[in-house]
């Protein structure tokens, strides 16, 4: 195991304790749909966003704490995009984080509503913290934009479908990149902006971690990607080789495993280049990047 990797299990278990405490749970037959929050909330993960939000809101003296409410809100939200992905009517899987999918231990209408619970609740958690007002509206909104159907997560699951079924695009690159940048890398990208509006970092600060995040963002998507072709499914946690037997346009499917590694290498290299404005406080996010070139779930 790395020294990323024992920080990220490190972090994993103290935010994971965390979070549980907002979910109590009564035998109530209305709490029938926040045991499916629970149950996909808890269900494992990397924490890989709270993480990346709480070492960026340190960078300019954030402590855990202050972020915490904001971390989790961006957690539930992100549980809700699994929850209905994985739903028959989207990618129909089975399994997630090696347990049965939420649809699958409880019922596809509770997993509906579990998502839906989700989403509503993390505005809640995030409208809940001990910062100031101006703070919390300009962070609403940023959530909102970056989970919504114009220029956000839905609208990268929107590209996602439509690319299943059209295939002749003219620049399928072009199409590849703008659906991984919006499927995958809205919810990379909001928590590098988070943690800066939480610091009151620099307009120009703020600049070079976006641009960390669009980049981590469309590797993290393409190591997906790659793992799906050759990943171990225990260690993954999920089905695999589905993209190739939906004919789904990817890097993967354009140029390649070694050529898509290639691209991901490339897009974490700069990644990496641009933390070096940060210095030596920088050098747990560089260790992040590179850990999502290299992981294997």
């Amino acid at each position: 195991m790395t020294e990323i990797e024992d920080v990220l299990k490190s972090y994993s278990a103290t935010f994971n304790q965390d979070m549980e405490k907002y979910f109590p749970i009564t035998d109530s037959p209305e709490q029938h749909a926040v045991k499916a929050m629970r149950y996909s909330v808890m269900n494992g993960g990397k924490r890989l966003r709270p993480f990346l939000l709480h070492e960026t809101a340190k960078l300019f003296g954030v402590g855990y704490e202050k972020a915490l409410p904001i971390a989790i809100s961006l957690e539930m939200l992100h549980t809700y995009s699994l929850i209905h992905d994985d739903l028959p009517a989207m990618d129909n899987d089975d399994m997630r984080r090696g347990k049965p999918t939420c649809h699958k231990a409880f019922d596809e209408a509770t997993a509906i509503l579990a998502g839906d619970g989700l989403l509503t609740y993390a505005f809640e958690v995030l409208n809940g913290a001990d910062i100031e007002d101006s703070k919390k509206v300009e962070l609403t909104l940023l959530l909102s934009r970056s989970a919504g159907a114009f220029k956000g997560m839905i609208a990268g699951q929107v590209l996602d479908l439509y690319t299943d079924t059209h295939k002749d695009f003219p620049n399928p690159e072009s199409i590849i990149r703008q659906t991984e940048e919006l499927k995958t890398g809205c919810l990379l990208r909001y928590p590098c902006e988070a943690g800066c509006i939480l610091g009151n970092a620099k307009a120009e600060e703020r600049a070079l971690l976006v641009k960390y995040s669009r980049n981590i963002g469309i590797a993290f998507q393409i190591t997906d990607d790659i793992l799906d072709v050759e990943g171990d499914e225990q260690l993954v946690g999920k089905t695999l080789k589905k993209d190739k037997a939906q004919n789904k346009l990817n890097f993967v499917s354009i140029y390649g495993v070694e050529g898509a590694k290639n691209i991901a290498q490339k897009l974490i290299a700069e990644a990496e280049d641009i933390l070096s404005a940060f210095g030596n406080n920088g050098q747990t996010l560089k260790n992040l990047s590179r850990y999502i070139l290299t992981r294997n779930h």
